[in-house]
């Protein structure tokens, strides 16, 4: 009988699943999945891409009782955020460093200097992005960068308008995203913070597999956009019909803009996948940078140490130092 082959790479895979548990699900055990076969070790750490927000909670919920339950180990994953508000203190509730250890890093044992943040603090904030960017690469990459999306189709604080081909970066957030952010700070707009770091449309676009969340009828105009219409920089999530290997979920709700058909269309993608014995899944590829011997003194722990004949920069990353010391949430 010969081998049955998934055609992923070809064409973006959209994943519906009835609501938001269950799309939520799928793409945990997608992650826990992705990380057990690529089985991390000091010297070949998987890398994972974040996003904070209401999107990815659910997740972060799988993510920590499967830890809790002794199957997975994040000892060996190294993560980057999407984003961080300018200006607002870490230890702020509504921080995004405060976000991530409220309902992921505190709860598994992910090293605290393999935890890597935009610091929305630093004296000079185009360094720290420039900074961000070094380091990505200096650890050869994202292996799978997970993202939710806004309604207006926004990727991290990628706003309409954003350049596909942007970098990490300074932002200044849109008076409706400040709006819709009000709730978080008790609804007052001049507590809301108005300018934000994050990663560029181009960094995403150059991890080595992209997963999208997208969940809610609120968000289904944006799916719409991504899925039937062009590559449009007013929808950034349409940039993902550009990447070999990207993949969103999508709940029910979500779908309602979609064609029929479309819908349709996909549904039978999976399914016929399934019926054959494979699923929607890329194979595994190797970074070209690999890390070295694992840190052995704790001073080394809030450092990463990388094969020098590979690198150009080699700034240990002062904001993991933060973290490694900061109290848990």
């Amino acid at each position: 009988m010969p081998t049955a082959h998934s055609d992923v790479g070809e064409k973006m895979r959209l994943i519906i699943r009835p609501d938001s548990r269950s799309a939520s699900a799928h793409v945990a055990h997608y992650i826990l999945d992705r990380i057990r076969t690529f089985q991390p070790t000091p010297e070949k750490p998987f890398v994972l891409g974040l996003p904070t927000g209401s999107s990815p909670i659910q997740i972060y919920e799988i993510l920590v009782a499967e830890y809790k339950a002794g199957r997975i180990s994040f000892e060996n994953v190294i993560t980057f955020n999407m984003d961080e508000y300018v200006g607002l203190p870490q230890t702020h509730p509504e921080s995004y460093h405060s976000f991530m250890f409220r309902h992921f890093f505190s709860h598994v044992d992910v090293r605290p200097g393999n935890v890597h943040i935009l610091n929305g603090n630093a004296p000079d904030l185009d360094a720290e992005c420039a900074a961000y960017e070094d380091r990505i690469r200096a650890v050869g990459g994202i292996d799978l960068f997970l993202g939710g999306v806004g309604p207006d189709g926004h990727i991290a604080f990628n706003e309409p308008g954003s350049s596909l081909a942007s970098r990490t970066r300074v932002k200044t957030l849109a008076m409706d995203t400040i709006r819709a952010n009000a709730r978080f700070f008790g609804g007052d707009l001049r507590k809301v913070p108005q300018m934000a770091l994050t990663v560029g449309v181009q960094t995403v676009m150059e991890a080595r597999e992209v997963v999208i969340i997208v969940n809610g009828a609120n968000k289904s105009i944006a799916l719409q956009k991504a899925i039937e219409g062009g590559v449009n920089h007013m929808w950034t999530l349409s940039c993902l019909q550009l990447h070999p290997y990207s993949m969103i979920v999508a709940d029910e709700d979500a779908t309602l803009e979609l064609q029929v058909k479309t819908v349709k269309y996909f549904k039978s993608i999976e399914k016929v996948g399934l019926g054959k014995g494979f699923e929607q899944k890329i194979p595994l590829r190797l970074r070209t940078v690999s890390l070295v011997s694992p840190p052995q003194t704790p001073a080394a722990d809030n450092k990463a140490t990388f094969d020098e004949d590979h690198l150009v920069e080699l700034t240990p990353d002062s904001m993991s130092s933060r973290i490694a010391t900061w109290p848990v949430i």
